[in-house]
């Protein structure tokens, strides 16, 4: 089987065990928003048994790659477009298209995980027990880290809860555990951040006494640090809080190269910078020491 992110890939791994093989197709720091599939990528999913992706616009450029794949009659899915709507979150100004970046919401993307398991199991029913048990032992994992995460957040002080990113990824994120999050580019990256957007964001830091912003693995860090600029200008000093997973996770083999380790490393990095306490590695005590 192949996925288009780890986020995806690394649920599935945990689900399906040594019943499947498992290909992913974009690695770590790759943004899907900007991707597109190569002669190559195309020939991946012609030769695999199932095909999943995340959906809701998150791989925009390639929508008609997964259109040719279907009509040659392989099983494709989006897993998060077999949500039920009540649980997606559906941005003002986008005429109705909703939030892809399901994944930083633990609860939510445990019910992808379940659609998962159920697609797995149709296509494979001698397996279905275990992907049953997969399932199950990778759902009280994310419990525990969702617990985790709603601590751990509600030790910021209530005024700094207030989470600035370099693209408006962390919604769900936001929506779950209470915290207000402000993107520089809108929900894709493939949206340029204008001046008056970098204007607004530096005079909300020195209003509210913000004191870190954040950056991603996988978009450029230039607006970002115009931010850091614009608040010094104004006498307000705001530090690069950390670098944070939003569309890709971290090296294979690595813990934040883990569904789990990615959250655990999101929580941990935001909550330290923006005042509140969180162990510096981790809920785990598997992040990698911070140098």
């Amino acid at each position: 089987m192949l996925t288009t992110t780890a986020m995806i890939g690394d649920v599935a791994r945990e689900i399906g065990g040594e019943r499947i093989r498992l290909e992913v197709l974009m690695g770590p720091g790759v943004d899907p928003h900007l991707y597109r599939a190569t002669r190559e990528d195309m020939a991946r999913m012609l030769r695999a048994d199932l095909v999943f992706y995340n959906g809701l616009g998150l791989e925009g450029k390639m929508a008609d790659a997964f259109v040719r794949i279907a009509r040659s009659g392989k099983p494709v899915y989006a897993v998060t477009e077999l949500l039920p709507e009540d649980q997606l979150l559906e941005p003002e100004g986008l005429g109705g298209a909703y939030d892809p970046h399901v994944w930083m919401d633990p609860r939510a993307w445990s019910r992808a995980a379940e659609l998962i398991a159920d697609r797995l199991a149709h296509h494979d029913p001698a397996g279905a027990a275990d992907y049953r048990r997969g399932l199950a032992a990778l759902q009280e994992r994310m419990r525990t880290l969702d617990a985790y995460a709603e601590r751990a957040v509600a030790t910021i002080p209530e005024a700094q809860r207030v989470l600035v990113t370099a693209h408006d990824a962390f919604g769900y994120f936001g929506r779950r555990y209470g915290i207000e999050v402000l993107g520089i580019q809108g929900l894709s990256t493939e949206s340029e951040a204008g001046v008056r957007r970098i204007q607004e964001l530096v005079a909300l830091l020195v209003e509210r006494r913000v004191p870190a912003v954040f950056v991603e693995t996988s978009v450029s860090d230039r607006n970002v640090r115009a931010l850091v600029e614009g608040a010094a200008a104004r006498g307000h000093r705001v530090v690069v809080g950390g670098e944070l997973f939003s569309d890709a996770m971290g090296e294979p083999g690595t813990y934040e190269g883990t569904y789990i380790g990615m959250i655990d490393h999101n929580v941990t990095t935001i909550v330290r910078a923006l005042g509140g306490e969180a162990p510096e590695r981790g809920f785990q005590g598997r992040l990698r020491a911070r140098s």
